[in-house]
């Protein structure tokens, strides 16, 4: 029993745990911060058109809820991709910082940026990971620090650093289960001989650790879905990266088992998939942290 309260040994097991999705994403051979180079322009369509405006006013609007004002704020953004919160924020009167490191990204990002003033929105594109916060001048400079889906947090002392860039609040979401597609539940029969089951991730470390810490925070756990329409070529593509991330072999019989599924249940070479499942979302109130320690 004692162990469930030592935040060390919760610090060593998200640490050692092979399973967290940056370690699953390098053993498949793919860079965390390069992941979504293929997929930029659908992801800034998805993010900007109705269904994605809404799902980002409802996180905003939740911030708001529990007391964060955008108008002057300092907002640092890591892991801004093309903008997707970056320009609500700016929108809403704050002067952001967005860390992004992808170069599709990067170039819609400063697209969908160039009607703010040049001083309201800043890119930076050095990976987050290489920052020295301290000598950046980072440290507790940031009203809100940002983190929404981004591989940057990986284990405690990750989140130590973003904590470290904070000075009132700071925002992390990441999955809290492994992200459902409905393509995968199709293919993954038939190359293992085993259904395709979910599992918790390490958004448990990250409460768990809030909790043994001390801090004070809010959060939320919702269940997300979308659906796209792609060809049978990406949805093949699409197939080969999930066996590469779950470190399953990539060759031409599963390859050909793939294709040959593909052409048979989608004929007229249009293949909708449904992704989703249950996201986490935390908001860290560093100022409440700050008051209860100077009441100490």
């Amino acid at each position: 029993m004692n162990d469930f309260f030592n935040a060390a040994i919760w610090e060593e097991a998200w640490e050692d745990d092979s399973d967290t999705i940056v370690k699953m994403m390098k053993r498949a051979g793919i860079d965390p911060t390069r992941s979504f180079d293929h997929k930029a322009k659908t992801f800034n369509e998805q993010s900007f058109n109705e269904v994605g405006r809404k799902r980002t006013k409802r996180i905003i609007s939740w911030l708001e809820e529990q007391g964060i004002r955008f108008e002057n704020a300092s907002i640092l953004d890591i892991g801004a991709a093309s903008g997707v919160f970056s320009v609500p924020f700016a929108e809403r009167g704050a002067r952001v910082t967005s860390v992004e490191t992808s170069p599709p990204l990067v170039e819609l990002l400063e697209e969908n940026i160039s009607k703010f003033a040049e001083d309201q929105v800043k890119i930076v594109s050095e990976p987050f990971e290489n920052i020295d916060v301290q000598a950046k001048g980072w440290s507790q400079a940031f009203d809100l620090v940002f983190v929404s889906m981004a591989p940057v947090i990986h284990n405690w002392e990750s989140v130590e650093k973003v904590l470290h860039c904070a000075r009132k609040f700071c925002y992390i979401s990441m999955p809290a289960s492994l992200p459902e597609h409905s393509l995968v539940n199709e293919i993954w029969p038939l190359v293992t001989s085993q259904p395709f089951h979910t599992k918790d991730t390490e958004m448990g470390y990250l409460l768990h650790l809030l909790y043994l810490k001390g801090y004070a925070y809010e959060s939320l756990i919702t269940r997300e879905t979308k659906t796209t329409e792609v060809s049978r070529e990406a949805a093949l593509q699409e197939a080969l990266i999930w066996l590469r991330r779950h470190s399953l072999p990539v060759d031409e019989w599963s390859r050909k088992i793939i294709a040959d599924y593909l052409e048979k249940a989608y004929p007229s070479d249009k293949v909708v998939i449904q992704e989703g499942g249950r996201f986490g979302k935390v908001l860290i109130k560093l100022q409440d942290q700050n008051m209860y320690t100077r009441e100490i």
